[in-house]
């Protein structure tokens, strides 16, 4: 498998494109909202999170390991891999999902002699436990399922034995050797903290109260699973038709159908973090992530949720810290975006342009990509090309911020503010938000050529003031800006 397909890999299994209109609020870019996944989620809403192997990688030390070896790009684009409750959730108790070429080391040892594609599942240090086998050319999602649920259920009946084994030391009075049985299940309280958890509640009864906490799995059940992914579906397609309202009940309706779920809790910190502004709500939510078990994607958009508040609230140093966090999770185009932005307010090019290529290379064909990458380009002495990729997008309503960002940087004031007028005032659709986007387009390096026009003054005056203004009519160290990226 070539570079190029690698590189094709990692953008379809990162990004998952929609059609459908999102009508986001915070962010020009139409980057945000719909659980962190950019213009949407092409109705699937529990994303697997796999993750592109690469030899800078940390070695995985715990756990286990699903690798994915795939053969084309046509593969992955029809690939029921990509979303899975079930394989959402075992991402939640320290599976690693991987996808990885054959000539990488885990390929040579798990994968060189198999007919492609195949999935693996693997312990830390390579040794193979189960393999799914293409059928026609494509592996079935419900046959990586299988492999999982089959070695989890074997492992979870080990363990069983050992608990009955330690129990039945214990009435006879030898809690010595009970003890260490004890503790050896509560060592697996990441890929079983149901049977964990009942060993704990026994040492408990020992006298050992040094365990620590275990997280409540997630639910499995196939027929209660499937009930939870409707509920965050109808949640998805109320979002995505600006019932933002609806879409809260849904996601909280399914955060309370499973609490150990942190996928709904996801999209809900998104949908107030971006949708409705609700920043007090989407920090507590986003902070309830990182304190349970999650996967890393979840992981990630909390991860930049809050580092784009922190930025807002003028803690540059700290949201920086918590972006790139993220993006060491899991990498994500919306962190990459704003890290961008980030960097071009610091007026570092270089890490700019760096984290323009992360994003756009997670997805070179999205419009709202396309557009906020057009951003950077009409700064930096590309106006024909920015001009152009501007022109061709111009009708996208959500890409509104960046496409003024186009047109303010090549001179066109009047088209810049126009489509400022748009993105406050037709594209976004709570107060609480405008007045943040307001107050980012005023201190935002690429307005810097408007800022004193007084139609742009008189259009911002909403602005929150949170964020402080730049005294020399450029961004300086004072802020990340970035309505266009959110």
């Amino acid at each position: 498998m070539n570079k190029v397909l690698a590189r094709l890999i990692s953008i379809a299994m990162i990004v998952l494109m929609v059609t459908a209109q999102n009508w986001a609020t915070c962010g020009g870019g139409g980057g945000g909202g719909v659980g962190g996944m950019g213009g949407g989620s092409n109705g699937q809403v529990y994303q697997v999170p796999w993750k592109v192997l690469t030899p800078k990688d940390p070695p995985i030390t715990s756990g286990l390991v699903l690798y994915w070896f795939p053969t084309s790009q046509k593969e992955i684009d029809n690939s029921s891999l990509r979303s899975s409750r079930t394989l959402s959730n075992y991402a939640t108790q320290c599976v690693t999902m991987e996808i990885a070429e054959v000539k990488s080391e885990p390929g040579q040892k798990l994968a060189a002699d198999a007919k492609l594609p195949v999935a693996v599942l693997a312990t830390p240090d390579g040794t193979a436990l189960a393999r799914a086998e293409s059928e026609k050319g494509f592996l079935k999602v419900e046959q990586v399922e299988k492999i999982l649920d089959s070695e989890m259920k074997k492992r979870d009946e080990a363990l069983k034995q050992k608990f009955e084994a330690a129990k039945e030391k214990a009435k006879s009075g030898d809690n010595a050797s009970a003890i260490p049985l004890y503790r050896a299940v509560v060592e697996e309280k990441c890929l079983f903290p149901k049977r964990a958890k009942d060993a704990a509640k026994e040492l408990k009864k020992l006298g050992v109260n040094d365990v620590g906490a275990i997280a409540d799995p997630p639910i499995f059940d196939r027929a209660e699973s499937a009930r939870i992914e409707e509920v965050m579906r109808r949640g998805l397609k109320a979002e995505n038709q600006a019932k933002y309202q609806e879409a809260e009940k849904l996601y909280s309706q399914a955060h309370q159908m499973d609490p150990a779920d942190p996928v709904p809790l996801r999209y809900l910190g998104e949908l107030y973090r971006h949708q409705t502004g609700e920043w007090d709500k989407a920090r507590q939510v986003f902070d309830n992530i990182l304190a349970m078990q999650s996967d890393p994607l979840s992981r990630a958009v909390a991860l930049h949720g809050l580092g784009k508040m922190t930025i807002h609230e003028g803690e540059f140093k700290k949201g920086l810290a918590l972006m790139e966090d993220s993006v060491r999770t899991f990498p994500i185009a919306l962190a990459y975006r704003n890290l961008a932005v980030y960097w071009n307010s610091e007026g570092d090019a270089a890490k700019t342009d760096y984290y323009v290529n992360l994003a756009r290379n997670l997805d070179p064909k999205d419009p709202f990509n396309l557009v906020f990458v057009a951003g950077f380009l009409a700064g930096t002495g590309h106006g024909d090309e920015a001009l152009k990729i501007a022109r061709e997008n111009e009708a996208l309503l959500p890409a509104s911020y960046n496409l003024a960002a186009v047109y303010a940087q090549l001179g066109q004031r009047e088209k810049a503010i126009n489509l400022l007028q748009r993105h406050f005032f037709e594209y976004e659709r709570y107060q609480a938000v405008r007045s943040k986007e307001m107050m980012e387009a005023r201190v935002d390096a690429v307005f810097a050529s408007i800022r004193n026009d007084p139609k742009f003054i008189a259009l911002t005056e909403g602005a929150d003031g949170k964020l402080p203004m730049p005294a020399n009519g450029t961004m300086g160290t004072r802020s990340a800006g970035g309505g266009g990226a959110n």
